[in-house]
């Protein structure tokens, strides 16, 4: 039997992120080609091109004024000046009207800030960038932020995390029309996990350490979120930032309150989590993989963070 036709709605407006109008997108087109039928439509205010954050340019089907969203998905993507989006009257009370015909309303990353302001959020939990759950949490304390989570359905709205996490977000909905096997094509095709291993909480000890004054060490401090498992000593990250191993340290102790070899500890035992709970690897595989030099040393930081043993840990978290 042929799939039932289905309209997706994507907002457009100046500086939206690429890949969040692009990834979601990428799925339903996908999902087409295996037995799909979904209608896609971009609008922008005024129905005009847009510039996307990496200076691209996006053609609309229609005015944002003009659309219609009777039964479809409405998709709201985020962009990095999500300030300035917020700050839109005209752009928020479209997306207010559409989400009122909508029959699901999704946000990508910081397009929660969109339906947030719009008052969609209100009451319900919510998720975005790791980066971002503060500041949504502080601006809009009507909602129950989840700064872990992938993205989280709360009656018609579902909001996604960061970037990627729309391409997560748009395969549960291709899941939920056409079955379970369908999204595993999709996946399959696009190379992706269908439900992919845990949440955000990978990069919580980034979100822990908060936001450094200091540009050079908000960089450092991704990087070593980015390789748990790279070269991470007081010596390599000090030549990394460019400055003493004295000065770092004084760095780290002003601006997060902990040390450099704390902070490295910290993000890969939450690397170590994530074998833990998604995979049957051994020990010393998560070990290797986590950039711990043996089991007994993952051992000991494990207990020092979590108060259980890597063991224990798995037998009480681990999914499937």
């Amino acid at each position: 039997m042929p799939a039932a036709p289905r309209t997706v709605l994507v907002v457009l407006y100046d500086g939206v992120r690429l890949l969040d109008v692009t990834g979601p997108l990428e799925v339903f087109a996908v999902a087409n080609e295996q037995g799909g039928d979904y209608r896609l439509r971009l609008a922008a205010p005024g129905g005009r091109d847009i510039r996307a954050n990496t200076g691209s340019r996006l053609g609309a089907d229609l005015d944002l004024a003009e659309a219609q969203a009777h039964g479809a998905t409405l998709v709201v993507p985020g962009g990095p000046n999500w300030a300035h989006t917020v700050s839109d009257s005209e752009l928020l009370a479209q997306v207010r009207r559409l989400a009122g015909q909508a029959e699901r309303t999704a946000s990508v990353c910081a397009g929660a800030f969109v339906l947030a302001a719009a008052g969609l959020l209100d009451g319900r939990r919510a998720t975005t960038h790791w980066d971002l759950a503060e500041a949504l949490a502080r601006k809009f304390p009507a909602i129950e932020v989840d700064a872990d989570a992938i993205f989280v359905r709360d009656g018609p709205v579902i909001t996604s995390a960061g970037v990627t996490s729309g391409i997560d977000l748009a395969l549960s909905l291709v899941e939920e029309d056409l079955g379970v096997e369908t999204a595993r094509l999709v996946a399959k095709h696009l190379v992706v996990f269908l439900q992919r291993p845990g949440g955000q909480s990978q990069f919580s000890a980034r979100l822990r350490a908060g936001r450094p004054r200091t540009e050079g060490l908000r960089r450092l401090l991704d990087t070593v979120v980015a390789d748990p498992a790279g070269t991470h000593s007081l010596a390599e990250l000090a030549a990394r930032a460019g400055m003493s191993a004295r000065h770092l340290t004084r760095l780290f102790r002003e601006e997060l309150d902990t040390t450099p070899q704390r902070y490295v500890e910290q993000v890969r035992v939450e690397a170590a989590r994530q074998h833990l709970e998604g995979t049957a690897d051994p020990l010393d595989v998560v070990a290797r993989r986590a950039g711990f030099g043996s089991v007994e040393t993952l051992r000991r930081a494990f207990h020092r963070e979590t108060g259980v043993s890597p063991s224990g840990y798995r037998g009480r978290f681990r999914r499937g």
